[in-house]
């Protein structure tokens, strides 16, 4: 075979190598690994809640939580989402009982425990507030592939916006993830996404 087939062959195989990675990459963490059935998201944390106690994931065991990464200065996205989330909720009645809530901040510098409690109280009774340390937050997005960082065009030390996934997680009652939901999803679309969940499990 002429040398610059040969050449044109081999950088054909190697870009679609490198697509096929990069595809893995950046859906691995939403998808379960072949043959293991376990979920690369979620998994230990310890973390603070808005009335200031220490909790873990032990504490939310028995419950599906369904797990929202953002900050209460965030303009738009993140009132949206508890909203869609508090809506779909209230749509499902007595059944809304087996599912709680989380809203977990990536901008613990500012969103103290007093700060979220007076947040997320404009979302009903049901939603907790979480918040830590650094390090705390940094681990608990990690185990939830929750992407964050602040704004690149952010200059002051106080006056600043967070980059954010805008994911909906839904934990099941032993911790483990069950699937996630997109930013378009509405409260409609949610809470039936939340009562077919129901429905098939135990």
């Amino acid at each position: 075979m002429p040398r610059r087939p040969i050449l044109i062959f081999a950088a054909l195989v190697l870009l679609i190598a490198a697509g096929l990675a990069g595809y893995a990459v950046l859906n691995g963490g939403l998808h379960r690994p072949q043959g293991s059935g376990v979920a690369l998201v979620g998994g230990p944390f310890s973390l603070v809640d808005q009335d200031g106690r220490r909790v873990t994931e032990k504490d939310f065991l028995g419950k599906y939580m369904l797990v929202f990464f953002g900050y209460t200065y965030c303009p738009d996205v993140c009132p949206t989402e508890l909203q869609v989330m508090t809506a779909a909720l209230d749509q499902m009645g007595p059944a809304a009982d087996r599912i709680q809530p989380v809203f977990v901040s990536v901008d613990p510098a500012r969103d103290t425990p007093q700060v979220l409690k007076a947040y997320v109280g404009n979302f009903g009774p049901r939603l907790v507030g979480l918040t830590g340390t650094d390090a705390e937050v940094a681990s608990i997005a990690k185990a939830y592939r929750a992407y964050y960082a602040k704004a690149a065009n952010s200059s002051s030390a106080t006056d600043y916006l967070m980059d954010h996934s805008s994911i909906i997680y839904l934990m099941g009652p032993d911790g483990r993830f069950v699937k996630h939901m997109p930013y378009t999803t509405d409260a409609a679309k949610l809470a039936a996404e939340l009562q077919e969940t129901l429905r098939t499990s135990p």
